[in-house]
């Protein structure tokens, strides 16, 4: 089979696992597990053929996948499958927290839900159209909204219609930045893919791009987290799901963000606009400023990690302004490290819930007394995606870092370097409190035992985020230097 038909099979399988899924529910999980292993494969083997070939173009023309797009698609893929494989257990357990009266898990719910809702996610690298891509990225919300409202309770449904409203309405914002863009490079006579959009920019005048990515900014900064339109956020991660979460706060919010990453060169190739990457860094680092400060007072641990998310999502905006114009590879390795490594987060958290029975820090006390392999698991994830050594995270912080420092970009290196200490010091703190602290009087009971499919989705988990941050495979290390190529400006 020729390789330019991998881009449609990726988004075949996930919908045909939604398909069987709707048909048997108590097969449900296995055949979503099983459709989430396939789409995998085909996208270790995309990633595999754009780092030997270049682009990979769909034999029918609405498909293309760069080296960025595929080291985006390799942890979407991924966290597709390990939340495919720990929400097997997980929703039982949490079916038994609710008490004997509560109904069984609705399997014939979730999992085509959650099948549908990656294959909207996989499809934003791999469209070759801007529309298309806007497409992708609004129907994330409409499918994920009936996620976060899963259990039907009221702060639930509260927190999905929050995220629903805020994100759309910057969904309508982003898309008339990218129905200005599509006039744009058509009226010069190319396509609206990022290529064509590229060789255009030099010739659109700089006022109209400019305001195309102030819209972009807003919109789809809404979407990804972004202060001051993150308030959704934190909501939303602590009424879904674990399993859900994972893939929220893992890969989802990255999407819109990936939209700002590939506009980034376009604006610099534009000689009407004055130093682009002032944009980028001032933004990102309001971002990651007021997210350290967040994390110094929360009080529910998935809040804390929905937090981190929104840090994260200001550290690599941040990290593309600094280091774009010198070939940086910590922004591109930042976006693809963080969802594996959040996505671990959200599971540990998701498991210390079902022992505890709250999400209260106050309440969490003791969890390596009363769950070890759980609580290893939440200090393992918290001190990575805090980015201690020997974590993935560590290398392309430091990577970001070192760029900006050498590069003379002190004030904007400086104040993210404190931003970055500061919410490490929260994230340990509060780790620290509930892995270790004493239980107080009143505290539940422990909740055993354990899902095995989710401590065997945990255990996977930590491999990539161990693994990638001492070690890089020469053919995935080639692929992490041709994604941060693509960010490049050519004037």
């Amino acid at each position: 089979m020729s390789a330019h038909w991998l881009p449609l099979l990726i988004l075949l399988v996930p919908l045909a696992g939604a398909l069987l899924a709707v048909a048997n529910r108590r097969s449900a999980p296995y055949l979503s597990l099983l459709a989430a292993l396939i789409t995998l494969i085909l996208a270790i083997s995309a990633a595999w053929w754009v780092e030997r070939h270049g682009i990979l173009r769909g034999s029918a023309g609405f498909f293309s996948l760069d080296a960025l797009g595929a080291l985006y698609l390799l942890p979407v893929s991924f966290v597709y499958f390990t939340s495919s494989l720990y929400a097997i257990g997980y929703l039982w357990a949490r079916r038994q927290e609710q008490g004997p009266d509560a109904a069984p898990p609705r399997y014939r719910e979730y999992f085509p839900l959650m099948n549908v809702f990656a294959l909207v996610i996989l499809a934003v690298p791999l469209v070759s159209n801007l529309a298309l891509m806007w497409i992708s990225i609004e129907l994330t919300t409409v499918f994920s909204a009936f996620l976060v409202a899963y259990e039907d309770r009221a702060e639930a449904l509260e927190a999905a219609w929050k995220y629903v409203a805020l994100t759309s309405m910057g969904a309508m914002i982003a898309l008339l930045g990218v129905l200005i863009l599509y006039y744009a490079t058509h009226s010069l006579g190319q396509p609206a893919t990022w290529n064509g959009l590229l060789r255009a920019a030099p010739q659109i005048p700089g006022p109209i791009l400019l305001l195309a990515f102030v819209l972009w900014l807003v919109g789809f900064g809404a979407k990804t987290g972004l202060v001051p339109m993150h308030t959704w956020l934190p909501d939303a991660h602590s009424q879904a799901p674990a399993s859900v979460c994972a893939v929220l706060s893992g890969v989802e919010t990255s999407a819109a963000l990936y939209m700002l990453l590939r506009l980034y060169p376009v604006l610099a190739s534009n000689p009407g606009i004055h130093d682009p990457a002032a944009w980028y860094m001032t933004a990102g680092l309001i971002t990651v400023g007021s997210a350290a400060f967040m994390l110094l007072q929360v009080h529910d641990f998935k809040r804390m990690f929905a937090y981190s998310t929104i840090e994260h999502m200001g550290i690599i905006l941040t990290a593309c302004g600094i280091g774009a114009a010198v070939h940086e590879v910590g922004t591109v390795y930042q976006l693809f490290a963080h969802g594996f490594t959040k996505s671990l987060c959200f599971f540990a958290a998701g498991l210390a819930g079902v022992v505890f029975g709250t999400q209260e820090i106050a309440q969490v006390r003791g969890l390596i007394s009363r769950a070890p392999a759980v609580g290893w698991a939440l200090i393992i994830g918290t001190l990575a995606i805090a980015g201690a050594p020997p974590f993935a995270l560590f290398l392309s912080e430091f990577e970001i870092l070192y760029t900006g420092y050498a590069s003379g970009q002190y004030l904007a290196t400086g104040l993210l370097t404190a931003f970055i200490v500061l919410a490490f010091i929260a994230l340990a703190y509060q780790a620290s409190r509930i892995a270790f602290g004493a239980p107080a009087t009143d505290a539940p009971q422990a909740r055993l035992p354990i899902p095995r499919s989710s401590m065997a989705a945990i255990a996977l988990a930590i491999i990539p985020v161990f693994v990638f941050g001492f070690f890089l495979p020469p053919a995935l290390g080639h692929l992490v230097h041709q994604a941060a190529a693509l960010l490049e400006v050519h004037r």
